[in-house]
């Protein structure tokens, strides 16, 4: 059985801190579209507050945010939810 160790702190920002500044700059970009757009239709649309929720959600200094921000834009639980059937791609 093998197990995993983490990677240290610095190894971890070291490997992944280009991929992440690009994925911060994506954002960036996204919400100055959004911005420039210039009008107000989108001032309460809650997929805009999702995403100042998960940038504050960011800034916290503690573990498990992944879990959090994946949390903040999953649906709830639905007991009664009817899983998709596969399309019949005979027929196409």
């Amino acid at each position: 059985m093998t197990t995993l160790t983490p990677l240290s702190s610095r190894t971890a920002l070291d490997a992944f801190f280009l991929e992440a500044r690009c994925k911060l700059l994506d954002l960036a970009a996204l919400l100055d579209r959004i911005d420039r757009g210039g009008s107000n239709e989108v001032k309460n649309d809650p997929r805009l507050a999702r995403l100042r929720q998960a940038l504050e959600l960011l800034h916290e200094e503690s573990e498990g945010r992944a879990e959090r921000l994946q949390r903040l834009f999953s649906l709830e639980y639905d007991p009664h939810w009817e899983r998709p059937q596969p399309r019949n791609l005979s027929n196409v």
